[in-house]
């Protein structure tokens, strides 16, 4: 569920691009392996700007302190290379989508948004996860049938 995307990038660009996406997913690979706080990648983006955004996320709370420190990890490393490029380090958006079976299961309890195929919304709680499917109220879905899930914020 992973989202490794160039956009509207001419394809000079992209093959560039790519080579520098593999570069930084390596990367933050080899610092989240080595981070006991069970922090996993969840997107690796670069526009037709050269703008590289990597988000991650946990089960727990993402702390900035984190994220910070593999931004300057990513920048160490990188050196030059990012010369061209502007880089951010992030936690997924509270109302993004969810990307990731650790986006469902921390929001377990919660009130969600399901948007099927067809693009009809149901929202209820969130009940249930498991690798295949996840219960919203008294309803199972597979998460390939669905369109997305957003958490239903209330302020």
């Amino acid at each position: 569920m992973h989202r490794f995307l160039i956009k509207g990038a001419p394809l000079w660009h992209s093959f560039l691009v790519k080579i520098m996406i593999n570069k930084v997913r390596k990367l933050v690979n080899q610092y989240l392996s080595s981070d006991p706080k069970g922090y996993e990648l969840q997107t690796l983006e670069v526009d037709k700007d050269n703008n590289i955004l990597v988000e991650i996320d946990r089960l727990g709370v993402v702390d900035v302190d984190d994220c910070a420190a593999l931004n300057r990890f990513l920048v160490d490393n990188l050196g030059p290379e990012l010369d061209n490029y502007s880089l951010e380090v992030g936690s997924v958006s509270l109302t993004a989508p969810f990307k990731s079976l650790i986006q469902f299961n921390k929001n377990l309890g919660s009130n969600v948004i399901v948007t099927d195929k067809e693009g009809k919304r149901h929202s209820g709680q969130l009940n249930s996860v498991d690798e295949e499917t996840f219960m919203v109220n008294d309803d199972v879905y597979r998460y390939a049938e669905v369109q997305s899930v957003i958490a239903q914020l209330k302020f």
